[in-house]
C-alpha cells in the first residue's frame, strides 16, 4: 500500500513537471487551438506534389506530408482538428499566408533567401533543377538556342528572375506566363512559345499526364538547383514542430516511401508513371535534411 502511495506521488509530481514544463502554446499552434481548424494551402497543378485529383481533391507528395504535418498539430495541441483545405497559386501564396488565410503550404515552393524575408520555410523535402521543355521535334538543344526565342514560365515563381538572367548572359527572350503549371504547358503545346521553363519535375509531371508524352522533351542543362520545402509564417515554435516532423520522416524511411510512390508509380488521375529517378543532388537532401534556401 505504501509503495502503491510512493508510486501515485511521483506520477502526479511527474504530470506537474510537465505541464509546468510545457510551452505555452503561441502563434500558428495556438491559432489551431483556439479555433479548433488547421489549413493546408494546396496548388491545383503542381504534379505530383499537390494537384487536383480527378474527384476534385488535392493530392500529392506535399499533400501527403502537409497531412502529416497536420497530425503532429492536432497532438501538439491535444484535440482532433478540423483540416481546412485552401486553394492558391504562385501570384496569392505569399499574401495569404501572411494574412492567415492559411497556415502551411506543401508544394513546389522554392526556399529561397529573398523569400525568407517575408515567410519562413521548414525542412526542404526535395531538391530540382530549373530547365527547360520544348517539343520532341525542336531545334532547340540548349538555352543558347533561345536567343530571340518566346518563351513561357509561370508567373510568381523564381525561374522568372532566372530568364531574366539569361538576358545578362547575351540571351534575350520574349518571356509571357502562364497562371500556373497547367496554362504555362498547354502555351507551350499551343507553339505560342517554344520553350517552358520550370523545374524539371513539373514539367516532366505536365508532360506525363499530356495527351502525347512522346511529343515533348527537356533539355539536358538547367539554370539553377533549388529546394523545395514547406512555407509557413515567421512562427519558430511551428517551425520546430514542422521541421521534427519532416526530419522524422526521412529518418524513418518514410519519406523515401512517398517518394517512390509519387516519382516512380502510376499515379491519379490518369495512372500516368513519371519514371522520374532520384538524382544525385536529391539524395543529397534524403540524406542530409536541413532548411536552408537559396
Amino acid at each position: 500500500m505504501k509503495a502503491s502511495r510512493i508510486l501515485l506521488a511521483a506520477a502526479i509530481a511527474a504530470a506537474f513537471a510537465t505541464a509546468a514544463s510545457a510551452e505555452p502554446l503561441t502563434g500558428t499552434l495556438k491559432k489551431a487551438a483556439d479555433t479548433g481548424t488547421f489549413t493546408i494551402g494546396y496548388r491545383e497543378a503542381s504534379v505530383p506534389f499537390s494537384y487536383l485529383n480527378s474527384d476534385g481533391k488535392p493530392v500529392g507528395y506535399g499533400v501527403e506530408i502537409c497531412k502529416k504535418v497536420a497530425d503532429a498539430v492536432s497532438k501538439t495541441v491535444g484535440k482532433k482538428l478540423a483540416l481546412k483545405w485552401i486553394p492558391i497559386t504562385s501570384g496569392n501564396r505569399i499574401p495569404l499566408l501572411q494574412n492567415g488565410t492559411y497556415d502551411i503550404e506543401c508544394g513546389s515552393t522554392t526556399n529561397s533567401k529573398e523569400r525568407q524575408k517575408q515567410v519562413s520555410f521548414g525542412t526542404n523535402y526535395f531538391r530540382i533543377q530549373v530547365t527547360a521543355g520544348v517539343k520532341a521535334k525542336s531545334p532547340i538543344k540548349t538555352f543558347a538556342d533561345l536567343k530571340g526565342k518566346t518563351v513561357v514560365t509561370t508567373a510568381g515563381t523564381t525561374s522568372v528572375g532566372l530568364i531574366n538572367g539569361l538576358r545578362d548572359k547575351g540571351i534575350p527572350t520574349r518571356v509571357i506566363t502562364g497562371k500556373d503549371h497547367t496554362e504555362s504547358f498547354q502555351l507551350l503545346s499551343q507553339d505560342r512559345a517554344v520553350a517552358f521553363i520550370m523545374d524539371d519535375i513539373l514539367i516532366a509531371g505536365q508532360i506525363a499526364n499530356s495527351k502525347n508524352p512522346g511529343d515533348f522533351r527537356l533539355l539536358d542543362e538547367g539554370l539553377s538547383e533549388e529546394p523545395y520545402a514547406p512555407m509557413i509564417r515567421h512562427d519558430p515554435q511551428f517551425k520546430a514542430l514542422v521541421d521534427k516532423t519532416i526530419t522524422g520522416m526521412f529518418k524513418s524511411g518514410e519519406m523515401k516511401t512517398l517518394f517512390t510512390t509519387w516519382f516512380t508509380k502510376p499515379i491519379p488521375p490518369k495512372n500516368v508513371n513519371l519514371n522520374f529517378k532520384m538524382t544525385s543532388v536529391l539524395k543529397k537532401t534524403f540524406d542530409h535534411p536541413d532548411s536552408e534556401g537559396i
